[in-house]
């Protein structure tokens, strides 16, 4: 079964928003593994606009279920996830003035930093995954750094998914071949949702795992946290 790991940024969102320590982010990062959630990830940004590098450490030590960091490998970021040790680090290029990720790595053009980046993951046992567009050059690039796995940035599919679900995944389907091919694991996260998350899950030859979180925490307000995190498990069985 592929898993479901809950990002939680939004709720962490939602408290800086207005200070002090409501919603309480660990409280909701235990909750959602005791509603079925099977992972939860965190996305630090440089700023600290939602999760802050204090709920990494927090939250760390109180999981029973894996922790998918993601984030640019900046030194502060590998500073973090080399003390706090996740079970997974998530590779993101973003730069620093983006609201959302909105690009996967360019795998050959980076091809030495991420080498040097996934050897230190690799020495420490932590599993690494690099985020990348649906493209197999990249992630053929993603295996030749060394990297565990991919994370397919699915934004393109779900952007295109009403007009032709068909269409819309095939360039999924050929990077997760690819992906299978060069000996990697395969993730995908961005803009998936109740609506098209099953079509994604039942088309694709592998799927490990999905980071769902803005989606989620929407549905949460109508549904309730318990719910929906019911709901998206649903999807995926």
């Amino acid at each position: 079964m592929t898993k479901l790991s809950v990002n939680i940024n939004k709720i962490a969102t939602l408290r800086n928003s207005r200070g002090g320590h409501q919603p309480d982010v660990l409280k909701a990062a235990l909750d959602c593994v005791r509603f079925g959630g099977q992972g939860i990830t965190v996305h630090p940004r440089p700023d600290e606009r939602h999760i802050r590098y204090l709920d990494v450490y927090q939250i760390k030590p109180r999981l029973d279920v894996e922790l998918n960091v993601e984030g640019n490998p900046i030194k502060k970021f590998m500073d973090l996830v080399l003390e706090v040790h996740p079970a997974q680090v998530t590779l993101v290029p973003d730069a620093r003035d983006v609201l959302t990720s909105n690009t996967g790595w360019n795998t050959v053009a980076n091809a030495d930093f991420l080498k040097d980046i996934c050897r230190i993951l690799r020495e420490e046992g932590i599993r690494s995954s690099i985020f990348v567009d649906p493209d197999v050059k990249m992630v053929r690039g993603a295996a030749e750094a060394g990297a565990d796995r991919i994370e397919l940035y699915t934004y393109q599919y779900a952007h295109k998914y009403i007009s032709g679900r068909e269409k819309a995944i095939l360039p999924y389907y050929d990077a997760c071949n690819e992906a299978i091919k060069c000996g990697l694991g395969v993730n995908a996260g961005h803009d998936l949702n109740l609506d098209n998350l099953r079509y994604f899950k039942q088309t694709m030859p592998r799927l490990d795992e999905v980071s769902i979180g803005h989606a989620l925490i929407c549905d949460a307000l109508y549904l309730g946290l318990e719910k929906t995190i019911a709901a998206y498990l649903k999807e995926l069985k």
